[in-house]
């Protein structure tokens, strides 16, 4: 049986980080990236909305650290809000956007699975 050498354990701090992926309205920095592993953040600031995207066959997972996280997405109306200590899953070609509907900005901790597109800015969803 074959194995591949193990690549050695990294630490990532804040002066790492880069810029990833834009979509107006958020600041997304990127950690490190694996064929089908992307890690990163994203900062939203006070009253911003983003763009309407997917994440093409990425499934995202988001943790909020600090603030809200207002998401809307394709076939549901209206929005959800996701606060400081709560988990965001967006399945994979979701179509949404994000706000910040509050006075201070919102910092979310991002890992996405798949390998696809890290981000795909579009026009809006197709309701």
């Amino acid at each position: 049986m074959s194995r591949e050498l193990p690549r050695p354990v990294r630490v990532i701090t804040p002066a790492d980080l880069t810029a990833a992926d834009p979509t107006p309205g958020m600041a997304r920095s990127l950690a490190f990236e694996q064929p089908l592993l992307w890690a990163g953040q994203v900062v939203t600031e006070p009253g911003a909305m983003s763009g309407w995207h997917h994440h093409e066959r990425n499934e995202s997972s988001l943790y909020v650290v600090r603030g809200v996280l207002r998401l809307e997405f394709e076939g549901h109306e209206g929005h959800l809000d996701a606060q400081a200590g709560d988990f965001v899953h967006v399945p994979a070609w979701t179509v949404h956007r994000e706000s910040n509907p509050t006075g201070e900005p919102s910092l979310a901790v991002i890992a996405r699975v798949g390998g696809g597109i890290p981000t795909v800015n579009v026009d809006g969803p197709t309701r």
